[in-house]
């Protein structure tokens, strides 16, 4: 007997499965997975957050009766599932490994509306192979009258665009075009002229960005400068970046003139799209730097298969005058620094950006990236609260006043919003503003999942985190804060493998050693947290080594070699606002209420963005309910959130 079921499509990141169908496009355009493979990925998809046994997959896969290596065949078939998903064991994006017990699906999934179409399910005789056992999913493959209605669709849809433009559309409507501007190389010769070309990547990156945020995104400086001098092939890089077109080029440069070629590439069959050389006075090149911008956007835009839109315009506001050069390559030597979150590296990139200012008056992003630097520098102690602050929110408020549709400036003011008013309204609003502004700005998405992982909204906060880790694949920063908020989700097992992931990216990143002991201490995996510290000392400076043992010692029951630890952390030379993040989670694992609350109470005071993560933060759950820790909540606006 035949039981009609409705079509079931998910969408997770940049892919879409089509379980009846047993299909799986990646923006849009179907990609090669069949057999088990797919499979695996429909069990997964099914019970997302949930682990799958090895042993419900043997079930469903391999029964009882079928000869096979099973152990080879399910890590054979994870295998080539992950490398159709671009996802890798040491960092997962979507399937994460439980160790000897099986499998979760970890990226958000979304459940598109039905087609109303509906499919008869088929007896388990009509598998595609004779040797192997289809899984007793609960979705079975779509009539084959259907599924040739759809493919005639299809080849309809495809012979459209190829009549208008000669090659095929790569998306379907509402999805995104994942394009990397890979860095120009510098064929001068000339080492001093990196400067040049890199500024150009940027230039090219921040033109194209501008086209149509909601249907194209562009990988951000970041990740792609991660390429440059490197000699992967393309096929790889927009592998690992997740794009479908890729901008490449090369900037020849003499004491007048400039050449520049640039070349756009669909990745999937490696067709040349369009190609230029351009030949120009050095005068004019940031005319020059436009020109290819548009030429590029038209292009785009056929492939989207839209006309521009009104106020897509390539020549954004954010481009600079010619005789702002100079202060344009200062500000980009200011985000470098700023990037590497280090005291020394937020130092160089605040005069870098005042150099900038100093030049160009009138340059907006310069004046956010001094807000960007004052209000960072705050919430990694790395200066005062209250005179960081104040000139954080100045300066956003001086680029907005100098361009108000800057997105850049929108998130530096939530910035200054949350971390030291503690005004989460205002936040959500300007992160939400940014984010309309240009969808394409990563670290506007990686601070609004924060807020949202602060405002106790985990799933919403692992979306907007994973948005911001597609546009910024190579981050580690981005992909640091993203084990913070699955560790205030109670993820630990996940906080641990995207830790571990980090570090394996640089072993220097001292943005997550403190994640991944915290969650190994929740965990009550004692040994491994203190081989990790043993083996991480050199990399922590002191007295964070103390730091991470205290809390080890205390969480295992140790409290004499807690107090030991507790006393030299004590007697360090604290300044008045580093002392809170050292303190807090020490007195917390040791139980000391009184002390704890007393600091938090002292945070609050001072504005300091230590008591931003108090609603959610594991280590507090054995106080949340002393009324002095309510109040606390209530002063800095977290107590009615929910």
């Amino acid at each position: 007997m035949q039981q009609e079921r409705k079509t079931q499509i998910l969408r997770f990141g940049v892919f879409e499965a089509n379980i009846l169908a047993r299909e799986l496009r990646k923006h849009g355009t179907q990609v090669r997975l069949r057999g088990q493979p797919f499979c695996i990925l429909a069990m997964l998809l099914e019970r997302p957050g949930e682990v799958v046994t090895r042993d419900e997959m043997q079930k469903k896969l391999w029964p009882a009766d079928t000869f096979v290596d099973f152990e080879h065949s399910l890590n054979s078939a994870i295998k080539k599932l992950r490398a159709v998903l671009g996802d890798s064991p040491d960092n997962s994006r979507y399937i994460e490994t439980i160790p000897r017990v099986g499998y979760r699906f970890v990226a958000p999934v979304q459940e598109l509306p039905s087609t109303g179409l509906t499919a008869p399910e088929v007896p388990a005789s009509s598998t595609e192979s004779q040797t192997q056992a289809a899984p007793r999913v609960s979705h079975r493959p779509w009539p084959r009258v259907i599924a040739a209605a759809l493919a005639l669709t299809a080849l309809a849809v495809v012979a459209t665009f190829a009549w208008r433009r000669a090659y095929p559309h790569p998306g379907v409507a509402g999805e995104k075009v994942f394009l990397a501007v890979l860095p120009f190389s510098n064929l001068t010769g000339d080492p001093g002229q990196e400067y040049f070309s890199d500024g150009l990547t940027e230039e090219m990156i921040a033109q194209l960005g501008q086209i149509d945020p909601d249907r194209l995104s562009v990988i951000a400086r970041t990740s792609v400068m991660h390429y440059k001098g490197r000699s992967e092939s393309l096929t790889q890089i927009a592998g690992e970046l997740g794009a479908q077109y890729v901008l490449e080029g090369s900037v020849r440069r003499g004491s007048d003139s400039v050449r520049i070629t640039a070349q756009l590439v669909r990745v999937q069959n490696q067709t040349p799209i369009w190609s230029r050389v351009y030949d120009r006075e050095l005068a004019g090149l940031l005319t020059l730097q436009h020109e290819v911008a548009q030429e590029v956007a038209g292009e785009i835009q056929a492939i989207l298969g839209e006309k521009p839109k009104a106020n897509a315009d390539p020549v954004a506001k954010h481009t600079i005058s010619p005789a702002s050069y100079a202060a344009y390559d200062l500000y980009l030597q200011g985000r470098f620094f700023w990037n590497k979150r280090t005291t020394e590296g937020f130092q160089r990139a605040a005069n870098y950006f005042q150099q900038a200012i100093a030049l160009d008056p009138n340059y907006a992003r310069a004046y956010a990236g001094v807000a960007d630097t004052d209000g960072l520098m705050s919430t990694w102690y790395a200066g005062p609260q209250n005179e960081l602050m104040p000139k954080a929110r100045a300066a956003a408020l001086k680029a907005l006043q100098l361009d108000d549709t800057l997105a850049e400036a929108h998130t530096s003011l939530a910035l200054v919003a949350e971390n030291y008013d503690y005004d989460w309204r205002t936040a959500e609003k300007e992160f939400k503003r940014a984010i309309q502004l240009n969808s394409g700005y990563a670290t506007a998405h990686q601070w609004y999942a924060e807020y949202l992982s602060w405002m106790n909204r985990p799933e919403q906060a692992l979306a907007e985190s994973e948005t911001a880790r597609q546009l910024d694949p190579l981050s580690l920063i981005i992909a640091s804060d993203h084990a913070t908020i699955l560790y205030f989700a109670r993820q630990y097992d996940r906080a641990i493998e995207q830790s571990r992931a980090v570090l394996n990216m640089d072993p220097s990143a001292s943005s997550v050693d403190g994640i991944l002991v915290y969650s190994y201490a929740q965990q009550h995996r004692f040994a491994e947290a203190e081989q990790f510290v043993d083996e991480h000392q050199p990399q922590l400076p002191a007295p964070w080594q103390e730091v991470r043992k205290a809390i080890i010692y205390a969480h295992e029951g140790r409290s004499a070699q807690a107090q030991t630890e507790l006393t030299k952390i004590e007697q360090f030379g604290w300044t008045t606002q580093q002392k809170l993040p050292a303190l807090l989670p020490v007195y917390a694992s040791l139980g000391r209420r009184d002390q704890c609350i007393a600091l938090l109470q002292q945070a609050a005071d001072q504005h300091s963005n230590a008591v931003t993560s108090m609603k959610v933060d594991p280590m507090y759950d054995p106080f949340r309910g002393d009324p002095r820790f309510q109040d606390v909540l209530r002063r800095v606006g977290l107590a009615d959130t929910d």
